[in-house]
């Protein structure tokens, strides 16, 4: 304990505060490279033909890796970006939703008696909406269909 007492205090307090990230880190890069030196020396290497073979998610290749994919595929990747995206801004709107529809600083968390305002949801709403909008879009262009 007192190696570490006496450790600690050579570092300036900038980097005191690093250094458990940096342990972290440094115990994550040990770890790794000892499991994989370890599984190197420990196991036996027999390659067979079939060993030898690309595999994935238990179905085996049927063409090859470098022909073209449908543009629906990407299209289908983009809308789920934009709809994820879309969690991404309501999550920080629900945290502040008390704040949003108070037309006045919020009392021991809560709003006060007749200053209830649809600011926060009316925002909420109108993001929705649009989204909704974009949905429908989409869905009349045929991009949730694969043919």
């Amino acid at each position: 304990m007192k190696f570490f007492t006496i450790t600690l205090r050579s570092f300036p307090p900038m980097e005191r505060t690093y250094l458990p990230v940096l342990l972290l880190v440094g115990f994550a890069a040990v770890n790794a490279v000892a499991i994989i030196g370890l599984s190197h020396l420990i196991t036996r290497s027999r390659p067979t033909p079939v060993k030898q073979q690309p595999y994935e998610s238990g179905m085996p290749v049927l063409s090859d890796a470098r022909e073209r994919f449908s543009i629906k595929f990407y299209m289908v990747a983009m809308l789920f970006i934009v709809f994820d995206i879309e969690t991404v801004f309501m999550i920080p709107w629900s945290a502040t939703f008390r704040q949003l529809s108070c037309a006045v600083p919020l009392v021991a968390g809560a709003c006060p008696a007749g200053h209830v305002s649809f600011f926060g949801l009316g925002e909420m709403l109108v993001f929705m909406a649009i989204l909704l909008v974009g949905y429908l879009y989409i869905w009349k262009k045929g991009a949730l269909q694969w043919d």
